[in-house]
């Protein structure tokens, strides 16, 4: 059943990461004998991820990134599932407690964001070393994103055309820009207190 459902063309990240859960415990303890040594047991464990790696063509790294998944609670999974939220980000919350996945469920509600791969990182690392709060994740939350910075483009050609000639490198182009945004909002202050 497992097999089946994992071959589908289309399976959410959450139904991939608990059948490859029910896959490895399947695994792990087929023909599974009481009296072997646990370096035996790790060994059994390790056959058990290399049946899951020739079935379905994962790496072992990704089988168990998409098994870290299950740590998620239901609401931050749904979201994986809704593709609201990246694998990879994902993959880091799952290392979070509860409590500091509730926290970070409403901070996304909150901000209507959800975590860069960065954020991410940092809040699981705060969270190993018993520093990560609320007030910390509202923190990482509400910083900007450097992919949300938006970014001022011009056509060359029509700034080029109104440039002086003596304006040529970029760095030159940009100083030029800011100075005639300066003076212009200072004229129009200037205007202002005329009035």
């Amino acid at each position: 059943m497992v097999d089946s459902n994992i071959q589908r063309t289309k399976i959410l990240p959450s139904e991939k990461a608990f059948a490859y859960k029910m896959k490895l415990e399947a695994e792990k303890h087929q023909g599974k004998r009481t009296d072997l040594t646990s370096s035996q047991l790790a060994t059994k464990s390790k056959r058990a991820t290399d049946v899951i790696e020739e079935s379905t063509g994962e790496s072992r790294d990704t089988i168990y990134r998409y098994i870290r998944l299950t740590e998620l609670m239901p609401e931050i999974l749904q979201m994986v599932d809704d593709e609201e939220i990246a694998f990879t980000p994902a993959v880091e919350m799952s290392y979070l407690t509860n409590g500091e996945q509730y926290i970070l469920l409403d901070n996304m509600q909150m901000y209507d964001a959800t975590p860069s791969l960065a954020q991410a990182i940092h809040m699981k690392k705060l969270s190993q070393e018993g520093k990560l709060t609320a007030d910390k994740i509202d923190e990482i939350m509400g910083e900007e994103k450097p992919n949300q910075i938006p970014k001022v483009k011009f056509n060359e050609d029509r700034l080029r055309s109104v440039l002086p000639s003596h304006v040529n490198t970029q760095e030159q182009i940009e100083d030029f820009v800011i100075t005639c945004i300066q003076e212009h909002n200072q004229r129009e202050k200037s205007k202002m207190l005329s009035r």
